[in-house]
């Protein structure tokens, strides 16, 4: 069963703001500039659905956007947001399960793989990647380890916290970057946020 985060949505937005401050908030709105006007906009995970309202500052009209999202209790959340001129469809489902459309110009995937073991990050990634066109833009923000003792620490607290509160699968970080070059994309730019533990990228579709 995928993580659902049902039991967390009227917390969650607090919790990540006791912990991190706005850095993980800062590492999603950092990557918005790049979406195109009047694009198609694939949204995974997006949780309380803070980053419609944050999209809509930049294009406060013209886009089509399917928000993908397995928790009812965060999609209602969302249902609230605040979406200006924009035509959301929201899909309360887990993603692998959600028959979606395969011409989006961008995919957006706040902190969604850290969820999955690397025996189900194929199937997922690979789902995802078959709707975004070729020449698509796929925004990615996620936790990374690069040897800080306080990283893994804190990695195996929050793994264990959402484990027991909502089912989270994965005791590690899957290695997302090899599924990225394995199957032909183009890192544009990169940042990282909270001493190197968040990474932001944008990478661009090759075929």
């Amino acid at each position: 069963m995928p993580a659902n985060y049902d039991n967390s949505a009227s917390f969650y937005d607090r919790l990540s703001r006791l912990f991190f401050g706005k850095a993980l908030i800062n590492a999603q709105v950092y990557l918005l500039p790049h979406i195109p006007q009047n694009s198609t906009i694939l949204i995974v995970g997006g949780g309380t659905g803070w980053i419609l309202e944050e999209i809509s500052k930049i294009h406060p009209s013209g886009l089509s956007i399917t928000y993908v999202e397995i928790s009812a209790n965060m999609m209602a959340l969302s249902r609230k947001r605040n979406i200006g001129g924009n035509n959301v469809i929201y899909i309360n489902q887990a993603v692998e399960q959600a028959h979606l459309v395969q011409d989006f110009d961008v995919v957006i995937t706040p902190f969604l793989f850290d969820n999955f073991t690397e025996a189900n990050l194929l199937l997922i990634f690979t789902h995802i990647h078959q709707t975004l066109k070729p020449g698509g833009l796929w925004l990615n923000t996620d936790f990374q380890l690069t040897g800080k003792w306080w990283q893994y620490a804190m990695l195996k607290s929050m793994l264990l916290f959402f484990k027991i509160l909502c089912g989270v699968e994965s005791w590690h970080l899957p290695d997302v970057a090899r599924e990225f070059n394995a199957t032909g994309y183009k890192v544009l730019e990169e940042k990282n946020f909270f001493g190197d533990f968040v990474v932001t990228k944008v990478c661009k579709k090759l075929i």
